[in-house]
């Protein structure tokens, strides 16, 4: 188990994270993230995206997916226990199978320039920049950032990426 937090000595981070599934669902989401104990008011909210259930059951339907900036007070690990108790909350089962239909996601994107890398968290998201349903709505908020690990910005990140399944502008105002 090796972790890796940079900078060491702030506290007030900005962490990016993604939301997904159907539209009343990113709301609550959304709602729940701001209640918790150190979480501030997004700063950034992407527009909602319809994404093709790629690799799931047959009538899964499509996915909803959008990326917000929240400001918060603490470390990832934190963070992360707090998402994974509002997924419990809206009806996301603790032990759910890949690849299958849910109430919710909400996956820790990244935190600034922290690193973690342990078996149960990893930050930056380890394959969030293979996905088009993941850059398509932080290129929203954050077109030109370099992701931790990365050396280009976002919306080269996004070019870079093969059209494979659909990703679909819904809505802005959410």
């Amino acid at each position: 188990m090796c972790s890796v937090y940079r900078p060491e000595n702030e506290s007030r981070h900005r962490a990016r994270l993604k939301l997904g599934d159907r539209l009343e669902n990113l709301r609550t989401a959304r709602n729940a993230i701001l209640k918790v104990d150190g979480a501030g008011d997004p700063v950034l909210s992407s527009a909602v995206y319809a994404t093709e259930a790629v690799g799931c059951e047959e009538d899964a339907g499509e996915f909803l997916n959008a990326v917000v900036e929240v400001e918060f007070e603490g470390n990832p690990r934190d963070l992360l226990r707090n998402l994974k108790t509002i997924e419990t909350s809206m009806g996301r089962p603790a032990a759910h199978k890949r690849n299958t239909s849910r109430t919710v996601d909400i996956d820790l994107l990244y935190v600034d320039a922290i690193e973690v890398r342990d078996e149960d968290l990893r930050v930056p998201h380890p394959r969030m920049v293979t996905r088009r349903f993941v850059l398509e709505p932080l290129s929203d908020i954050r077109a030109e950032l370099v992701l931790p690990g990365q050396e280009k910005p976002v919306s080269e990140l996004l070019a870079l990426l093969p059209e494979s399944a659909r990703v679909l502008r819904l809505t802005n105002d959410w």
